[in-house]
This record gives structure tokens, C-alpha cells and sequence, in this order.
């Protein structure tokens, strides 16, 4: 997995409808990011237990930040195949899959975009 933080400088990716000091010069469709991950039977027992009391279960919100920026590098890497050189509109979301399982997608619009 890369870093996701000097990647997002090479490569714009952004929540927001435009990136400000560029315009688009070309829409590539949509670009996306998938990851399918596991708790694993040793941590998943170690969460149940703590979410038997109140509070942050800091297992799960580990595996969902790790998830989150595993598929973020992942729409990178969908959309520099696409040839965009950024991504707006960037969005995520989730679903369980069966008990153990977590499907996180990143997913946006795969744009070509130049200096103002």
C-alpha cells in the first residue's frame, strides 16, 4: 500500500465538485477503490468484549481507517489507468458481508485537470 499522503499531493483527490486553481479539462467516468477486510478471530473476540461496554471499540475503528485508506490508494491506482491525473467527487462507502467481513469502496469522478 502507498502513502496515501504524499500520493493526495501528486495526485488531487478531493469531496468537492472542482479542484480550485484547475479546471477539467477532460471527465474519464467513474474511477473506484474496493477492499474486503476480516477482523481476524483474535482481535474480533478482543472488540466483542469491549463493546460490551460504552465507549470507542479501537479494533474496529483501526481496521475501518486502515480500510478507508487502502481503498483511497486503490482509486488511485483504477484511476491512473483510466489516464486521470485527479479525482473529484470522491465518496465512500460500506457494507457487512456476512459477520466478519467489511466492504469499504472509495469511489469518484476519474478527471484530467490543468492550471487555470
Amino acid at each position: 500500500m502507498t502513502d496515501t499522503a504524499s500520493t493526495s499531493v501528486t495526485f488531487p483527490v478531493t469531496t468537492a465538485l472542482e479542484l480550485q486553481g484547475m479546471t477539467v479539462q477532460r471527465n474519464l467516468g467513474v474511477a473506484f477503490g474496493l477492499v474486503v477486510r476480516s477482523m481476524g478471530f483474535a482481535k474480533s473476540v478482543g472488540a466483542g468484549f469491549k463493546a460490551l461496554r460504552q465507549g470507542e471499540v479501537s479494533q474496529y475503528t483501526e481496521l475501518l481507517e486502515d480500510s478507508r485508506r487502502h481503498a483511497i490508494d486503490r482509486l488511485i491506482e483504477n484511476a491512473k489507468l483510466l489516464g486521470a491525473n485527479a479525482v473529484i467527487a470522491m465518496r465512500f462507502d460500506s457494507s457487512e458481508m456476512g459477520q466478519q467481513l467489511t466492504e469499504i469502496v472509495a469511489y469518484g469522478t476519474a478527471v484530467v485537470v490543468a492550471p487555470s
